[in-house]
């Protein structure tokens, strides 16, 4: 008899299994939905290189067999420009969580799309530091529950779309983890666009956000993601915030082009030797 396999094992070290993740946790899907969207794509395994920070979802550098950097807190962002201004044919990718690239990193995000670097930045965000206690976070909903907040959040909580839209992303979505159909796809476009791609990925924190907030069990978040998602492409994302029990707006928000980082450099260098001359190759890893 035939033994199942699971087609996302290949793409995982399994040798460091189980992993740390809680039981209804969503960074488990996201893992998933990446590697259908490498699938899609047929992107060459060897070209791929994922950065992380700190954090639970930083550990998906460690659990997944790639080329992979587990960084320090707030730093995969420049860590990942750097590594694609060095190897141009790699196709970079950060997946972190967002109290790790939004608040300690966030300098580093908005100047990374400023520049246009040419990495794809997944940020999953559960609204709270899951590994460290579940302190308030950035993207923390005004009235939400947290350790350094007991009787509720007042802080504004960003908009993250609209932060990496007005900071320059030329590519912006946000989908939830129960629109695994839709993240894989949006993924792997993201995987394909030149340029600074941000994609938000809302996902449930069981054991420590909703259960503080008295927001249910894994399941439950699934049902209010379903029930409370409401999809609409090219979005004004001054206009997808989130509120606690709020509705979510999804869809892909984003699509431009401008030359990115390393084509800027190419065109200063060019300028100003009055010859076409570009000392870093673009484009080889699409």
């Amino acid at each position: 008899m035939s033994q199942a396999v699971n087609p996302v094992e290949s793409f995982l070290r399994m040798e460091r299994m189980p992993h740390i993740w809680c039981p209804g946790c969503g960074i488990g899907i996201v893992v998933n939905c990446f590697v259908h969207a490498l699938q899609n794509i047929k992107q060459d395994l060897d070209k791929v290189a994922v950065v992380s920070g700190i954090g639970c979802t930083g550990r998906i550098a460690g659990y997944i067999n790639l080329d992979s950097f587990h960084t320090t807190h707030g730093r995969p962002i420049p860590f990942a420009t750097g590594l694609k201004t060095a190897r141009p044919d790699m196709n970079v990718v950060v997946i972190s969580g967002e109290g790790d690239l939004v608040s300690i990193g966030g300098n580093h995000l908005i100047h990374a799309a400023r520049r246009n670097s040419d990495i794809k930045v997944f940020c999953v965000n559960n609204f709270t530091y899951a590994m460290t206690g579940g302190q308030v976070g950035p993207t923390a909903p005004r009235h939400s529950i947290a350790t350094t907040a007991p009787y509720g959040s007042y802080d504004a909580p960003f908009n993250l779309p609209f932060l990496a839209d007005s900071t320059g992303a030329v590519y912006v979505a946000r989908w939830t983890t129960y629109h695994v159909r839709q993240l894989a796809r949006t993924m792997a476009e993201a995987l394909a666009k030149p340029g600074f791609a941000f994609v938000e990925i809302i996902a449930p924190c069981p054991t420590i956000y909703s259960r503080r907030n008295r927001l249910g069990d894994g399941l439950d978040a699934m049902l209010y993601y379903k029930r409370a998602s409401k999809v609409v492409n090219g979005a004004n994302t001054r206009m997808v915030g989130l509120e606690l029990k709020g509705p979510i707006i999804v869809g892909k928000f984003v699509d431009r082009d401008r030359p990115t980082l390393l084509e800027a450099m190419n065109d200063e260098f060019s300028a100003k030797l009055g010859k076409k001359y570009a000392p870093y190759p673009t484009g080889v890893n699409r």
